[in-house]
């Protein structure tokens, strides 16, 4: 899952996102409204997390923009304004969620996890192929009701597979959606990665469950192709 946050403290873009990437997030930063809007305009992101006090452009700018021209992306606003007439203001213009500063990191990783199951179509935080079951919320996996431990790039993976789950991934969206803009990304980064998730979840002879689809890309399924 990728995220964008707008904020102009470096203190805090460099607490959120440090604290989301050991979370298993991708994420992109930005100071400042203008470049913000340009980077939600021209990349796809699950989460979008947007002050409202922004030099250059103001959040609220940036928010009614976006959604102007039609950008779904699940957007939750993270500013000092806690007024309800600022809570209004900002979810009457368009964010999906509203939080206010100080708060708790473990607040924030459960809002943006909402937003962005929310954005995929995905009620429930636990998601089951066959007999895997993917917890979002306690970013825990297991098979066959027994753990199987991943690094933070192996589940966000897997977890963007499960909320495309029967679909094919092109390596590509992927790519794009596991790895932020920051991180150079090898060539066979996605391969990579694929191998060691598919040795973990199918050890001890389990049944395959990540299948390549030639010329399509990757699909978990409990079906194979």
């Amino acid at each position: 899952m990728k995220v964008l946050v707008v904020e102009d403290s470096v203190r805090l873009q460099e607490a959120i996102s440090e604290g989301l990437r050991e979370s298993g997030y991708a994420v992109d930063v930005v100071g400042d409204g203008q470049q913000g809007l340009i980077h939600a305009q021209t990349s796809d992101y699950d989460v979008i997390v947007l002050d409202l006090m922004l030099p250059r452009l103001d959040g609220l700018s940036v928010l009614r923009r976006l959604r102007q021209i039609g950008s779904a992306a699940p957007i939750l606003i993270l500013t000092a304004k806690y007024t309800v007439e600022d809570r209004v203001r900002g979810l009457r213009t368009g964010a999906d969620d509203y939080l206010i500063k100080p708060f708790a990191f473990a607040e924030l990783v459960a809002r943006v996890g909402a937003l962005a199951r929310r954005g995929h179509g995905q009620a429930s935080p636990r998601i089951t192929v066959a007999d895997l079951v993917i917890d979002t919320a306690a970013r825990t996996v297991a098979r066959a009701g027994s753990a199987v431990e991943l690094t933070a790039r192996e589940y966000a993976l897997l977890e963007y597979l499960a909320h495309r789950r029967g679909k094919p991934v092109p390596r590509l969206e992927l790519e794009e959606h596991v790895y932020d803009e920051h991180r150079q990304v090898m060539s066979n980064a996605v391969d990579t990665t694929i191998c060691r998730l598919r040795a973990k979840l199918d050890a001890g002879g389990r049944p395959p469950l990540i299948h390549t689809r030639r010329g399509f890309g990757y699909v978990l399924d409990q079906d194979s192709p």
